[in-house]
């Protein structure tokens, strides 16, 4: 028999109906349309109204700023724990990560040790509080078939590495169908990087971007996703940095999930014999980068994401083939697109879609959109606050960016759950970030699309 909820005055006091905490006013891509918006912030951190005037709490009027969802980024390095030439923390990530206007991103769990057992896995997740600027969603790496239902119970999520990295080896290739099984049951996503070791070639002559196209080449990217077919139903598969348009018709098609990166979207082989553009997989022709843009315009890539790697200056000048690859772009993601959205060269819409409203689903969070019920994450942006890109007023330790001197807008204020964190360039939060998990099914929303 239910029991008789108290009524006041009974012994129990009757809950207080959430109120509005704050009230930001601006701007907003809302209903279809940029109009003026006024969103209500509740205690909690949630958004607890939308509207055109909105009483309650305090107000802060932005004019005629945007406001917009962060960024969730799908795909970062920030190397914690790492060896000792790393370049990177939870703190320093994150914090780029803040003023790049990211408010959660996913970190990968080729750290030093890897993350394939339960162990490391709490161990880093451990780790990780009370050192995050902003919230970071923790991978396990997916190695053996009978690990995978013990680590889903702490992971937000998978990573398949089908190419060798200096802590992953490869599963052997009769075990992948086994291991893509074991993660279908688990309902969590698989961030797969797809590049067959099998299909590289040794090449002696080219040493630059030209010759690690040559040595990774596009054949090694579409033989790793066709060894991963067929799929076993319930897999929620997601492909990491796709550099080939055909391999992302493809995946749409399929109606597959898949990222494309600024590096592969804004630069090309043929960047001479700096390892500074040298990244996994390769830059590729001139001709796909173009296309893929393209692509991305016309709102046919799902997701962007930085796969934000930063290795140190010293080790970037080692010859090519000996320096390491990756780059750093956590916090120059966003503002790159943003500059490309003020030069009438990318859509609002599009933009919001794959850097905010498609990794949250992925990824089974209740953020990425303005939303009643969701949390607000919210970027303010003033579109007339054009810059540009320099090592030296970016906060990553490794010093350096492939993107130097490109036009960029960073966001002018960031709010994490409500609370500022970000303002005029300067980081003014507390490192309140949470290691966070799927709240809801990924893939899916609790709200309406």
């Amino acid at each position: 028999m239910p029991r008789r909820r108290k009524r006041s005055g009974e012994g129990e006091a009757t809950p207080r109906p959430p109120s509005i905490d704050l009230v930001l006013a601006g701007r907003a891509w809302f209903g279809g349309r940029l109009q003026p918006v006024e969103v209500g912030i509740g205690e909690d951190g949630r958004i607890l109204a939308i509207g055109k005037a909105l009483h309650g709490g305090d107000r802060h009027d932005v004019g005629d700023a945007v406001l917009m969802p962060s960024a969730v980024d799908c795909h970062a390095h920030f190397r914690d724990p790492g060896p000792p030439d790393a370049v990177e923390s939870f703190e320093t990530g994150t914090r780029q990560a803040a003023l790049g206007g990211v408010g959660a991103a996913v970190d990968m769990p080729n750290t030093h040790p890897a993350v394939t057992s339960v162990d490391r896995l709490t161990g880093k997740a451990e780790r990780a509080r009370g050192r995050l600027a902003v919230d970071v969603l923790l991978y396990a790496a997916i190695t053996v078939p009978g690990r995978v239902a013990a680590l889903s119970r702490h992971a937000a999520g998978f990573k398949l590495y089908l190419s060798p990295t200096p802590e992953i080896e490869p599963p052997p290739v009769d075990v992948v169908a086994s291991l893509l099984v074991a993660a279908a049951a688990t309902r969590l996503p698989v961030a797969v990087h797809a590049e067959d070791p099998r299909r590289f070639r040794e090449h002696t002559e080219l040493e630059a971007t030209e010759g690690w196209n040559a040595r990774r080449p596009p054949e090694a990217e579409m033989q790793a996703v066709k060894q991963l077919h067929p799929l076993p139903d319930g897999l929620r598969l997601h492909v990491a940095h796709v550099t080939l348009p055909a391999l992302a018709s493809q995946l749409t098609k399929e109606g597959e999930s898949f990222e494309v990166t600024p590096q592969h979207l804004f630069f090309s082989a043929g960047r001479g014999a700096d390892a500074r553009w040298k990244v996994n997989p390769p830059l590729r022709s001139p001709p796909a980068s173009t296309e893929l843009w393209e692509m991305f315009r016309r709102g046919l890539v799902p997701i962007v994401a930085s796969d934000h790697a930063p290795h140190s200056a010293e080790l970037k000048a080692k010859p090519f083939l000996e320096a390491p690859s990756g780059m750093p772009g956590v916090e120059t993601m966003l503002p790159l697109l943003l500059a490309r959205v003020r030069d009438a060269e990318l859509d609002l819409p599009v933009l919001l879609r794959a850097i905010a409203d498609r990794p949250a689903r992925l990824l089974g969070l209740p953020q990425g959109r303005l939303a009643v019920g969701h949390r607000a994450n919210l970027l303010v942006v003033d579109f007339r606050q054009r810059t540009e890109v320099r090592a030296r007023t970016l906060h990553a330790p490794c010093g350096w960016t492939a993107f130097e001197g490109w036009p960029a807008i960073f966001p002018r204020e960031h709010y994490l759950d409500g609370r500022l964190i970000v303002t005029d360039g300067e980081y003014v939060g507390v490192p309140a970030g949470k290691v966070l998990r799927p709240e809801f099914a990924p893939g899916a929303s609790p709200g309406p699309a």
